[in-house]
């Protein structure tokens, strides 16, 4: 899973980015003017994996993986005049999400570009810019079908070129209605043709509002009205789970119950980001390792080979599987097999989060 984080210069991005990676990117006061990217890879918080390496004490334990990578240089304008630049668009586009930083502290000392604190404003202001850019890129699109259908030839390609210049169309109209594409209902078809556009505003985001160290979680509750389907909105105190970060746990512990604050910003924050783009977890275990995967909700047991390696899933056979709530009820594998909540199932099984799944294969 890669999100990119994004926003205004001064938003608290670089924090932000501390914040969930334990990393120590210098910040600044002022934006450097360079386009800076800094990424990290972070363990997904998950006490089930705890709990199985606990019960199987493999060699080697495995947790799921976020990738972040800090993303700087969007600034008000940018998504006009040809859209974003091929690099800063190349950094953007090969993210699965968007976390967009979007300012709510106030701090004389670090001035926002635009004069003022309106965290309203700028997630406007910014969603513009990547509505702007879709649009540069899908007018030039446009242009060359118009022109493609303009010469006529084989009747299955008019036909191909003739739907997608519609689906243009009607994309185009909805960004000129200043609305992102990830709003937009479209057809898995519709979805696919799309993948190679690089569309910014397409891609699901998670709004974090960075707050002053004395706020709480409701001053998300301004942002409110930009939350739907594939865009969630929180708040995080950036500058204080950024010292959080650097803490031993027992120092952490002790900080975390002092601010109030219930859990670190990163486990709530990876958890938006799981219900953004609808994935979940099961595991491996035995001796050797204890792992866990990351699956879209609605995977098969075909799926979960394929993700474990794709000659299970080319020589799959049957997937044993149960749950993790009854495998920890049980005790151990075996008294789970006699409680007969251990099944084998087929490669249509639906998995479910929290599945501890073997795959039995032939090659």
């Amino acid at each position: 899973m890669r999100i990119g984080i994004i926003g205004l210069p001064s938003s608290g991005k670089t924090t932000v980015f501390n914040a969930l990676t334990r990393g120590h990117v210098e910040t600044a006061a002022f934006s450097t003017g360079r386009m800076e990217v800094h990424t990290a890879v972070v363990p997904v918080p998950d006490e089930r994996v705890d709990r199985l390496a606990a019960m199987y004490k493999p060699r080697k334990t495995t947790y799921a993986q976020v990738q972040y990578k800090d993303i700087a240089g969007l600034t008000k304008g940018i998504g006009q005049s040809g859209g974003l630049a091929g690099p800063l668009l190349n950094e953007i586009a090969q993210n699965d999400a968007l976390l967009h930083v979007v300012r709510g502290f106030y701090n004389p000392q670090v001035p926002h570009p635009e004069g003022s604190v309106d965290p309203v404003r700028d997630v406007v202001l910014l969603e513009n810019e990547l509505i702007l850019n879709d649009m540069v890129i899908l007018s030039n699109r446009l242009e060359r079908l118009t022109q493609r259908l303009g010469k006529g030839g084989n009747p299955r390609e008019v036909e191909a070129a003739r739907a997608e210049h519609a689906l243009v169309q009607r994309l185009l109209a909805h960004l000129e209605a200043e609305k992102p594409l990830r709003d937009l209902e479209l057809t898995p078809d519709e979805e696919k043709a799309l993948r190679g556009f690089n569309l910014l505003s397409q891609k699901p985001m998670l709004i974090v509002l960075n707050t002053d160290d004395d706020a709480d979680e409701r001053s998300a509750d301004v942002l409110a009205p930009f939350a739907g389907p594939r865009r969630r909105v929180m708040a995080l105190r950036g500058r204080l789970e950024a010292e959080l970060a650097q803490m031993e746990p027992d120092e952490a512990a002790v900080f975390l119950a002092d601010f109030g604050i219930a859990e670190p910003g990163l486990h709530r924050v990876i958890r938006e980001s799981y219900r953004l783009l609808r994935v979940h977890s099961f595991f491996t275990v035995g001796e050797e390792e204890v792992r866990a995967w990351t699956v879209p909700i609605g995977a098969t047991a075909l799926d979960a080979a394929a993700t474990v390696h794709t000659d299970m899933a080319k020589g799959f056979i049957r997937a044993e599987v149960v749950h993790y709530d009854d495998l920890i009820a049980a005790g151990s594998m075996a008294e789970a097999r006699k409680h007969a909540t251990w099944r084998l199932e087929g490669k249509d099984y639906v998995v479910r989060d929290g599945d501890i799944i073997h795959i039995r294969f032939a090659v």
